[in-house]
Formats: C-alpha cells, sequence, structure tokens
C-alpha cells in the first residue's frame, strides 16, 4: 500500500486554516455579525483537529481518501468566499425637487449598516443647485450662496424639467420667477446657456452634475468607492423622465441598479422593522413635497418560506394603487405668500413700481417667504423682513396665519383629492385603512394636517417615519437588496407596479387601422420587473409604435400619448426569399418587449416566424434491435416518435444540420436499408432589423452628444477639483500666517529658543508673504501657494522643533529613567520566580540598561551647556527609540519558556506485553529499524482489508 504524503495535508490546511488571515470578513451575510468568522473559525478548527488526530495516531490514508477530503475542504473554502459580505458600498439618492438627500449602505465594523451622508455644511440634506459664476461651478451649498444676488446664474427645478417639452419648462419656469437663459435644442427640450452666454448645458447635464455631487458625498462619507446605486422618483414620472434621469447617471458615472418609486421607498422603511405574519394591512403613504402630491395604497402581508430547511415568515408588501397631482406641493403655498407680499411692497412704494420685474427682488422675497412659512407651522404670526428689496427699499411686514391659510383656501380642498381618488378606486373603506403616513416637507403645515384629520375622521395622524429621510431610507435598503455585494439580514418583499398604462401600435402595408393593431401591452399597476410577447400575422416591413393607455392620464408636459416609435425592416425580403417554400401557415412577426424594474418599456427584439413544410429524404432504420445492445431500444422507439411529426427552430437561415446529433444517434443499433421521403415541418425565427425613430424629449441622444456632454463634465470635475486644492492651500498659507505669527509676539517660551534676530527676520518673511497673499496672490495658483508654504517652513520648522523640544525632551528622559527604576524590580522577579532565564542574559540587559543611565547622563549635561537656539544635543525621539529597544529585549527575556522535565528511559532489555523486544532509547539506528518493522506491518494489514473492497473512484 502507497502511504499519503504531506503535500494534500499541508494544501487542505492552507486552504481552510489561512483563510481568515488573506479574507479577515469571512462570514454568512448578518449586517450584525455579532461572530463575525464563526462558520470559517469551526471549519478551521475541525478540519485541524481532525488532522491533528490523525498524526498523532499515525494512521495511514489511501490517496483516495485524501483527495475526497482536499476537494471537501476546498468546496467549503470556496462556500466561505461565496458568503462573506463585500467591502464596497452601494447608495441611494433621493432627487427631490429643492432637496438632494444620500444614504449609503456600508457593511463595516462599529458603525450602523445604513447611515444618511452628510455635506460639507455637516447637514443631512442638500440644495439641488447648480450655479455658474466668474468661470466656476458651484453646486449645493455653495450654489446656495449666490441665489439672492445671482438668481440667474443658479440653476433649480431641473428634476422637474427633465424630460420635458420646452413650452413647459418656460412656462413653469415663469410662473416661479426664475429668470434663467433657455433656449430649445433640437429634441424640443430646453438647454441652459451659462453666465458666458456661449456655453449652454443640457437638463440631463445638470441632473448629471447634482448626481455627481450625490456620488461625491457618498464616497466621502464611506470613504470607498460608490459607484452603484438606487434613484428615487416621483410615481408620475413617465418615459421620457425616467430615460433622461439614468440618461443623467450614465453621464456622472453612477450605475443605476434601479430606478425606484417614492412610495415604495417609504414602504420599505415603514415595513423593514414590523411583522406581518400574525395581521395583514392596508396602509396609505400621503406625500405632500415641494412641487407634487401624491398618496399610494399599500398592502403589508407576510408568507411562508422554506430556509435552510425551517419554515419562517417573510414579510412582503404590494403596491395596489397611486394617484398624483403633479403641480401641487409646498411652493405653491410659497407662492401664494410671495404674490400676497408684492403686492404688499408694490402698494407702500407706489408710482407703479412692480418688484415682480426685478429678478433681484424676487429672489430675496421668495428666501424670506420660506422662513416665514416655516414659523407659521409652530406660531400663528409671523415677520416677515427684507434688507433691499427693491431700489434700496427695505420691506418689513407680518402676516397671521388665518390670512395664509385663507390666501391658499382652494389648494386644500385639492391636496385631499389623491386620497380620495386612491380609495375610490380600491373600494375599501376608511376603517379598513391601517394607518395614513404622513412623508413630504409641505405635510407639517398645520391646516393642511387638520383638513386630513376632518376626512379621515381621525384625531391623530400616523408620523412614524422620518417625513424627510424616510424615502431615502427605502431606497437604501432597496439597494441592499439588489447589490450583489452586500446583504442584510432583515427581509422584505417588494411588489411595485407601473403608474401608466402602455398600448402597442402597429402601421404598415397590409395592415389595417382595427383592434389588432392596437393592442394593451401593459396594464396599469402591471408588475415590475416584466416581460411581454406579441405575435401576428404580417409579411411587410411595419412600424411599431408605444403610447400611454389613455389620454386622459399623461405625465405633466405631455402632449402625445406615444413616446416611443421604431421601424422593423427586413421582413419584406424574409418574406420573399421564403415566398417559394411551402409554408404551412402564413409568415408572422414576433415582438418581444421588456417592462424593466425602473418602469421603463421598450422593445427589444423583432423576429420574423416562418413554418415551412418539406419532403425530406433520410435513410430508413430497421428497428429490429439486437439483443447486445440495452440503450438503443429507447432510441429507436423515441426515433420514431420524432420522424413522425417533428417541429425544428433554426435562429439560422439554413436549418438542414439542425438534426446531426439526432442522426447519429438513430443510426446507432440500426440498419442502414436504403432511403425514404419524409414529410417534416421546420420552424425558421429570422431576427428582424430594429431602428428606434423616437422624437421629441423621449428620443435618445447620439453616442457622439453624449460621449461630448460627459467630456464636458469631467473636465468641469477636473476643474473644480483643481479650483478647492488651490482653495485649501491659500487657507492653509494663510492659516499658517497667521498661527505662526500669533504664537512668536505673544509667547515668551520662544525667547528660549530663538534670537531676536531670528524672530524678526522670520516675521520679516511672513509679512512680505502675507503682502503677496492679498495682492499678487488673489489670482495665483496651487503649486505657488504651496511653493510659500514651504518657503516659510523651512524657516520655522527648526524653530517649532526647537519649541516643541522644551517640553517633549524632559517628558521622555523622565520616562526612561522611571523604566530603568522598574527594570531593577523585574530582574529581582526573574531571579525570584523564574530561576531557569540565563544568567548571561540578565547580565546583558543589566548592562544595556547602564549604557541607558550614562548616555542620558552625558546628554543632559551636555545638553545643559547647549544654547537654547542651538540644534539640541539629544531629542525626545532618540530617548523614546532607546527605551523601547530596551523594553523590547526585557519582553524577549520575560518569553523564555520554562523547560520540561528529562524523563531518562530504562537501559535494560524488557519485553512489552505483546511479546515484542523493546531496543535501548539510546540506539536511534535500533528505534529505526522498529519503526519500520511496525509501519510494514501495518502495511500488510491494510492491504488485506483493502483487497476485500471493490475499487473505488476519486468523487466528491
Amino acid at each position: 500500500m502507497r502511504t499519503v504524503g504531506t503535500t494534500p495535508l499541508v494544501v487542505l490546511l492552507i486552504a481552510t486554516s489561512s483563510l481568515r488571515k488573506f479574507f479577515p470578513s469571512l462570514s454568512f451575510y448578518d449586517s450584525r455579525q455579532p461572530n463575525k468568522n464563526r462558520f470559517c473559525s469551526l471549519l478551521e478548527n475541525a478540519i485541524c483537529t481532525l488532522l491533528t488526530k490523525f498524526e498523532v495516531l499515525g494512521l495511514l490514508m489511501q490517496s483516495r481518501m485524501a483527495s475526497i477530503l482536499f476537494k471537501i475542504g476546498l468546496f467549503l473554502s470556496v462556500l466561505c468566499l461565496v458568503f462573506s459580505p463585500s467591502q464596497s458600498a452601494v447608495m441611494s439618492i433621493d432627487l427631490g425637487s429643492e432637496w438632494v438627500k444620500v444614504a449609503v449602505v456600508n457593511l463595516k465594523r462599529g458603525q450602523s449598516p445604513i447611515t444618511v451622508a452628510i455635506n460639507e455644511m455637516s447637514k443631512r440634506k442638500s440644495p439641488n443647485l447648480v450655479a455658474f459664476h466668474s468661470g466656476d461651478r458651484l453646486l449645493g451649498e455653495e450654489a446656495a450662496g449666490l441665489v439672492a444676488r445671482y438668481p440667474e446664474k443658479v440653476y433649480s427645478q431641473t428634476r422637474d424639467l427633465i424630460g420635458k417639452p420646452f413650452n413647459y419648462s418656460k412656462s413653469l419656469l415663469d410662473s416661479l420667477y426664475l429668470p434663467f437663459d433657455i433656449t430649445e435644442d433640437s429634441r424640443d427640450t430646453a438647454s441652459f446657456k451659462i453666465d458666458d452666454r456661449v456655453t449652454t448645458y443640457s437638463v440631463e447635464e445638470l441632473v448629471a452634475m447634482i448626481l455627481g455631487y450625490a456620488a461625491n458625498l457618498a464616497e466621502f462619507h464611506s470613504k470607498v468607492p460608490v459607484k452603484d446605486a438606487v434613484i428615487s422618483v416621483p410615481p408620475y414620472f413617465g418615459q421620457a423622465e425616467r430615460k433622461g434621469l439614468l440618461r443623467a447617471a450614465q453621464l456622472a458615472g453612477i450605475n443605476v441598479l434601479s430606478l425606484i418609486n417614492e412610495h415604495s421607498g417609504a414602504a420599505l422603511q415603514y415595513g423593514i422593522d414590523k411583522d406581518f405574519s400574525n395581521e395583514s394591512r392596508h396602509v396609505v403613504f400621503y406625500d405632500m413635497g415641494t412641487s407634487s402630491t401624491y398618496a399610494a395604497l399599500v398592502y403589508f402581508s407576510a408568507y411562508n418560506a422554506k430556509e435552510f430547511g425551517k419554515t419562517i415568515s417573510v414579510n412582503q408588501f404590494q403596491v395596489k394603487d397611486v394617484r398624483w397631482n403633479p403641480e401641487l406641493g409646498g411652493q405653491n403655498l410659497e407662492l401664494r405668500l410671495v404674490e400676497y407680499f408684492a403686492d404688499e411692497f408694490n402698494k407702500q412704494v407706489g408710482n407703479g413700481v412692480d418688484v415682480r420685474k426685478s429678478p433681484k427682488a424676487m429672489a430675496k422675497l421668495k428666501k424670506q417667504v420660506k422662513r416665514t412659512k416655516e414659523i407659521l407651522s409652530a406660531n400663528t404670526m409671523a415677520p416677515i423682513s427684507v434688507e433691499s428689496l427693491y431700489d434700496d427699499r427695505d420691506f418689513r411686514s407680518t402676516i397671521t396665519r388665518e390670512k395664509f391659510e385663507e390666501l391658499c383656501e382652494d389648494l386644500w380642498e385639492k391636496s385631499l383629492l389623491p386620497l380620495k381618488e386612491v380609495l375610490k378606486h380600491s373600494g375599501l373603506k376608511l376603517d379598513e385603512i391601517y394607518a395614513v403616513e404622513l412623508i413630504g416637507g409641505a405635510t407639517r403645515v398645520p391646516k393642511l394636517q387638520a383638513k386630513l384629520q376632518e376626512y379621515l375622521g381621525r384625531k391623530e395622524l400616523d408620523r412614524h417615519l422620518d417625513a424627510d429621510e424616510a424615502i431615502v431610507l427605502g431606497a437604501a435598503l432597496h439597494a441592499a437588496n439588489l447589490s450583489d455585494g452586500i446583504k442584510l439580514n432583515r427581509k422584505l418583499g417588494m411588489i411595485d407596479g407601473s403608474s401608466y398604462g402602455f398600448v402597442l401600435e402597429l402601421d404598415g402595408p397590409d395592415l389595417l387601422k382595427e383592434d389588432s393593431t392596437r393592442q394593451l401591452l401593459v396594464q396599469r399597476m402591471k408588475k415590475l420587473p416584466s416581460k411581454m410577447f406579441r405575435s401576428f400575422t404580417q409579411s411587410k416591413d411595419f412600424e411599431v409604435s408605444l403610447a400611454y393607455e389613455t389620454e386622459d392620464a399623461l405625465p405633466p408636459g405631455v402632449t402625445s400619448p406615444i413616446f416611443a416609435q421604431y421601424s422593423v425592416s427586413s421582413l419584406t425580403d424574409t418574406s420573399e426569399k421564403y415566398a417559394s417554400r411551402n409554408l404551412s401557415s402564413p409568415i408572422k412577426a414576433s415582438l418581444h418587449f421588456s417592462l424593466s424594474r425602473s418602469g421603463v418599456l421598450s422593445l427589444d427584439r423583432a423576429d420574423a416566424v416562418i413554418e415551412v413544410t418539406e419532403w425530406v429524404e433520410v435513410p430508413k432504420k430497421n428497428l429490429t434491435v439486437e439483443n447486445s445492445t440495452n440503450v438503443a431500444p429507447n432510441i429507436s422507439t423515441e426515433t420514431g416518435a420524432k420522424n413522425s411529426s417533428e417541429e425544428i427552430n433554426d435562429n439560422t437561415e439554413d436549418g438542414g444540420n439542425s438534426n446531426t446529433n439526432n442522426s447519429t444517434i438513430e443510426g446507432q443499433g440500426t440498419a442502414d436499408l436504403g432511403i425514404e421521403r419524409k414529410l417534416k415541418k421546420r420552424t425558421f425565427r429570422i431576427p428582424l432589423k430594429i431602428v428606434e425613430k423616437t422624437v421629441g424629449p423621449a428620443m435618445s441622444p447620439s453616442k457622439e452628444s453624449l460621449a461630448e456632454a460627459k467630456r464636458k463634465l469631467e473636465e468641469l470635475y477636473k476643474k473644480d477639483t483643481e479650483r478647492r486644492r488651490t482653495a485649501e492651500l491659500k487657507n492653509n498659507l494663510e492659516g499658517y500666517i497667521y498661527a505662526t505669527k500669533r504664537k512668536l509676539e505673544t509667547s515668551e517660551e520662544f525667547e528660549k529658543i530663538s534670537t531676536s534676530e531670528e524672530r524678526q527676520s522670520f516675521i520679516g518673511k511672513l509679512d512680505e508673504v502675507q503682502e503677496w497673499l492679498y495682492m499678487d496672490g488673489e489670482d495665483a495658483t496651487a503649486p505657488e501657494f504651496q511653493e510659500r508654504l514651504d518657503l516659510l517652513k523651512t524657516t520655522g520648522d527648526p524653530i517649532f522643533f526647537r519649541f516643541k523640544e522644551l517640553t517633549a525632551r524632559p517628558e521622555a528622559v523622565e520616562y526612561a529613567r522611571k523604566y530603568l527604576v522598574e527594570l531593577q524590580q523585574i530582574v529581582r522577579g526573574w531571579e525570584l520566580n523564574k530561576p531557569w532565564i540565563p544568567k548571561d542574559r540578565i547580565n546583558e540587559v543589566l548592562s544595556d540598561a547602564d549604557k541607558l543611565k550614562t548616555w542620558l547622563d552625558e546628554k543632559e549635561a551636555e545638553q545643559k551647556k547647549t544654547p537654547g537656539y542651538s540644534k539640541p544635543a539629544f531629542t525626545s525621539s532618540e530617548v523614546y527609540q532607546k527605551a523601547f529597544d530596551l523594553e523590547d529585549e526585557v519582553a524577549n527575556i520575560n518569553r523564555i519558556p520554562k523547560p520540561k522535565p528529562k524523563i531518562e528511559k530504562p537501559t535494560s532489555n524488557e519485553t512489552d506485553s505483546s511479546g515484542e523486544k523493546a531496543q535501548d532509547s539510546s540506539t536511534s539506528s535500533d528505534n529505526s529499524s522498529q519503526d519500520d518493522k511496525k509501519a510494514r506491518d501495518s502495511d500488510d494489514s491494510a492491504k488485506e482489508k483493502v483487497e476485500l473492497e471493490p475499487e473505488g473512484h476519486d468523487e466528491l
């Protein structure tokens, strides 16, 4: 019998026990992970114990057993890798009309798996603003500082303009008194001219800038690259808006895992920590944000599922319906106040003055009105004060909550319509609704809450969710669920549906405008994602149009229900090519559609389906089966069934070789008796050419324009990075000058380590650079700031080093001398408790301690003779280094183990219980001979046992 070498065992040990060394994060997915490596630890310990027992017992394994064990170890090792969480992170972005919020999912020990990223001002939400001023691009908080001074340079409402026709965008901006310079582009959408009046940016490009800003916040928060994201959208977003947002994310370099409807994000956050196994419930999510209002009906329930052999209850929710008003939000309430105060200011000034004609004045007024509205939410009266509102005239006034509610009287009833509609179409009664959860900033208005309470007949409204962050946190849960690298322990199934129904319209030769050419393709609230298939008789090229189901419910700004058009060609040529064949049925065209997880409907593939019946020559078969073949009878019988009626699906035009493998199989065990003709039915599927012909806002830009847009954004990003670096270096230089001058002029300690001439010379250099900083340095570059900072530090660093050593050097000496005293106690402990430590090692460490003491005495004496403004005789780092070296030497000696007692073996010859003679332990050759004999005996015995068993094969 051949013995097993150590190599398989070593490889197995490395494959298991070394996993945690190279992959410290290995574990089954568990967001809390109390025992992070429990699986790999158990695996490692079990196999190591097994191998140790094998070594102790001296068992000899067969190569087959070693191979099996190695494969098992390798399989379990790979299993560890499969279930290990990634160190990557994903993000969610709640892109609102006014604000943008970012949440990050990052499984790191010691922190919450889902957190909201803060911006540069330590705020949890950032303004959705992009500004261009003096050649610089500003985002978020930086742009917000320019709104009142340069309203025409700070672009807002970009989310609500994406995918919208130019006229709609123009009307919306005018109604909000936003003085942007916009032009109509080739897709009938708005493009923005920035302050140089030459460069233009599309809405998608501006949105891409905000998304890139959000991604930077996520990366700064998580400290790892973040590219995968889930982005929330309002439910009324149509196809053009969703496609435009996906293009914007592509330009920003973000991989969108999915777009998620805002109400679905809120539902995820609501249900993630609840148990619905005992009771299902209907919950309405009512959201009034900045620019829109909607109500969504969601059904929460639970179902049983098998997991690791156990039955568990899994929570889930399904969106039943959603209704909206896309033109009613908190900004509509603010506009009523803006109009009211504008009229009041015009009356105060008189002389036909209209403050509405001044964009800067309206920007100031809108900014203050927002604060006034917030005050009215908590008080019955609020003031408003605007300095230099118009023509250097100040404006001050007050308004009561009662007057504010009167100004918005017609809006309160409109705000209830989405809630009423969703309940009306659901057929549910008010008492069947478990909760009405309020989200969105505008739901904080007391009058709106009162109207909802009155309609629902409830004293209290449900506000269990954070009105601002519920959507972004729920979207983060969805991102974690879709990500390959991150898995959370909590589960909540989500079934969302399409907010719109879609129809398919066909047009072409031989197609009559009838019901068959207009078909319902996607019914409203159809599950996302889904795939659809449609087939119809057609032999000529045709066109396909995708449209919204009804013209009464179109996305905001959309005037035509058709949102996508395709031309399907090559069908005519294909039909002519196969016209001479014996067609068993008319030629058909099949269309394959998909409704993505993001709610985008697209035509994925078109095929021509041709069925031909032909006589083909096949070899005659003798179905007599030879007795020597056991498999042939089944093959022959199966073949006979196929010959009677066979359908072949060929993806190429030539389908003659499709049965090669079957013919080979059929030929086995049969005799060739000649040729016969049989009737066979063949089906050919010929791919057709699809060309998109969509026009308008839903049209996809060309690859060239997308590449150019991405190049522009990359240049802006590089410029922004350089600008921030320049500003940072400028601040560093300015801060260094002020801090250094203050220390030199106020601290008396500097007089001990520097001469008066040295200080005055240094201060002169600081003044010189400071003067340059505020004169010629205003437009300096980053390298220039860095160069002057380095020049100042060349002079200042030696001074500050000596200043630091004034206190650091005595502290280091005190530490070293204290340890020398402790060392004497350690040595006495060794002599009492560890007598096995060699005396020469102890003497060596005592000698090194004396050397350190002597060195300290000499250096301290030398330092007393050295002036404070000169180079120190020794430094604190030198002292610590020598002390630490001595500590390491002591630690090494302290770890010397106690020697094991020697066991003397008997020298006389004795006979063991088996009758075999034991050899003298001092003779190594005799011991070796005895071991060889035992190994041979064990080998022969094992061989006898193995020969009784059938030969095996290596397998897992």
